[in-house]
């Protein structure tokens, strides 16, 4: 007989089990991973879709990228943030709506998360800042997948982690003998996102998995520690995690830095909080 695990495991596992993707954005994921397709034709496509170019161009323009000029078309946005960065962004549009009926408390941690992993790879000079917010929007895609197949086990997810004072990634181990950032990355891949992207999503909460981006996934780390501890949104986690050691290795973060880089991101989520309300 299959234990509980097992079955759910299963059920997680599954392809066909994923959130169901519009074909529109299957399609242009599948475009920016071409090599032939050109940005103008990529950009081309988004634009056949005048919703998905409204969200696109919104994400673009929020404050989480911190741009200094308003992004007005998505060949621009593509020139800009990078093809990496525009799948993501891509993506996330689909998991907004995904989510912001009744999980908007995991959006607005996300939106917080980007914008404080903006904020900290700018001001620690880590190469392509838009791609890391990209991948920290995306950092816990697992939690709503989780959501999304096992709706009644994900409340008893925060309940248990509530009751017990454990971490989610603890609750989920128990009962699925796997976490949200292994589903995450998985369907990262099944989804053809870019390494820059996925490794950041599987070693978030475990830095020393991380092997090829290690500057990426140190920033999306701390951002996602910094923004549990500022109280935007809800992860999901009833107290917050420690910043790991090898984040203030890889970062070169001291006591000085790290309190600078605070004080940057809870001005800046002001903002954010207003872009939250204004898109519900």
């Amino acid at each position: 007989m299959k234990s509980k695990q097992t079955s759910f495991l299963e059920i997680i596992k599954d392809v066909r089990s994923l959130p169901t993707i519009p074909g529109i954005i299957m399609e242009i994921l599948s475009s920016i991973e071409d090599d032939k397709a050109s940005f103008k034709e990529v950009s081309d496509l988004i634009a056949m879709d005048q919703t998905l170019t409204t969200r696109v161009l919104r994400l673009a323009n929020s404050p989480f990228y911190s741009l200094k000029n308003n992004i007005s078309t998505v060949s621009q946005a593509m020139l800009i943030l990078g093809s990496n960065a525009i799948k993501g962004l891509v993506l996330s549009t689909f998991v907004f709506e995904m989510m912001k009926k009744d999980a908007m408390g995991l959006w607005e941690h996300a939106l917080g998360a980007a914008t404080a992993a903006n904020i900290i790879a700018r001001e620690l000079q880590v190469p392509k800042p838009e791609e890391i917010s990209t991948a920290a929007l995306l950092h816990d895609i697992g939690k709503v997948i989780i959501r999304a197949r096992l709706k009644e086990d994900y409340e008893g997810l925060l309940l248990r982690a509530e009751e017990k004072d454990m971490y989610m990634r603890e609750a989920e181990m128990a009962l699925l003998d796997t976490d949200h950032a292994e589903i995450g990355a998985w369907a990262g891949k099944v989804w053809n996102l870019p390494d820059e992207l996925v490794e950041p999503i599987a070693c978030h909460h475990d830095l020393a998995r991380s092997e090829t981006h290690q500057m990426k996934t140190a920033v999306v780390h701390l951002a996602d520690v910094l923004i549990k501890a500022s109280g935007f949104g809800f992860s999901g986690d009833p107290f917050v995690p420690p910043i790991q050691d090898a984040a203030y290795d890889i970062l070169e973060l001291d006591a000085n830095r790290l309190e600078r880089l605070i004080e940057a991101i809870e001005t800046k989520l002001i903002e954010v909080k207003a872009f939250s309300n204004a898109i519900q």
